[in-house]
């Protein structure tokens, strides 16, 4: 694997920015299945951006407390690397959704405050990794995809849990170096942040955000 900061660019709709996406080299892109999203896709779409996709880019299918009649069909239809769990998924349903499908899996834990550090262990234990995404607003609809951050210090010095993790929350272009120093990421996630309009990617928005994450050196463990 690349020892560069690795990148996953969320929520594309289209071919083109699918191959925006890998073109700028980011590791993973990920659709959204999740109704209430401006960045939702349906099955049919999502089949034909994974069939699509250039060979090496990591296909990540963002649900939230998908039930298994929705994984089965998901993953009977759409080509797919990896699920990322995003909604309320005990540590339970995160082992059995692993053990059903046999795709790695990635549990988002949202941050708000250093509480909310222990879910990160616990998830651990069961996950192949973890997205540390900021706390969506109180009543907001969206699990993620807020371009909210949180207090990066929460992470600092905290480089050493047991399974691979991602920053996610808020970040674009100009602070994401920052967010790589502040928290030693080697892997960072973003959605809104590379978007003209909300739902809306923008090819020079992704090429700059995936420069910037990789001007910053792979923080040593």
């Amino acid at each position: 694997m690349s020892a560069d900061i690795q990148v996953k660019i969320c929520g594309l709709k289209t071919a083109e920015h699918v191959d925006a996406v890998a073109r700028a080299g980011a590791r993973y892109g990920g659709f959204v299945f999740f109704e209430k999203s401006p960045r939702h896709v349906d099955l049919g779409q999502a089949r034909a951006l994974a069939l699509g996709a250039p060979v090496g880019l990591c296909k990540v299918a963002l649900v939230v407390d998908a039930d298994d009649a929705f994984l089965d069909a998901l993953l009977a239809q759409v080509p797919l690397d990896m699920l990322q769990l995003h909604g309320a998924e005990t540590p339970d349903r995160v082992a059995e959704i692993r053990a059903r499908h046999g795709l790695p899996v990635m549990k988002a834990v949202s941050v708000g405050d250093a509480a909310d550090l222990a879910a990160i262990d616990i998830y651990s234990e069961v996950a192949d990794q973890l997205l540390i995404d900021a706390k969506p607003p109180r009543g907001g609809e969206l699990p993620g995809g807020n371009g909210l951050a949180f207090d990066w210090r929460l992470l600092a010095g905290r480089k050493y849990w047991r399974k691979p993790w991602m920053l996610a929350g808020g970040l674009d272009a100009s602070n994401v170096a920052e967010a790589i120093r502040a928290t030693g990421a080697r892997q960072v996630d973003v959605s809104s942040g590379v978007e003209a309009a909300r739902g809306v990617k923008d090819p020079a928005r992704i090429a700059a955000f995936v420069a910037a994450a990789r001007s910053e050196p792979v923080p040593i463990l």
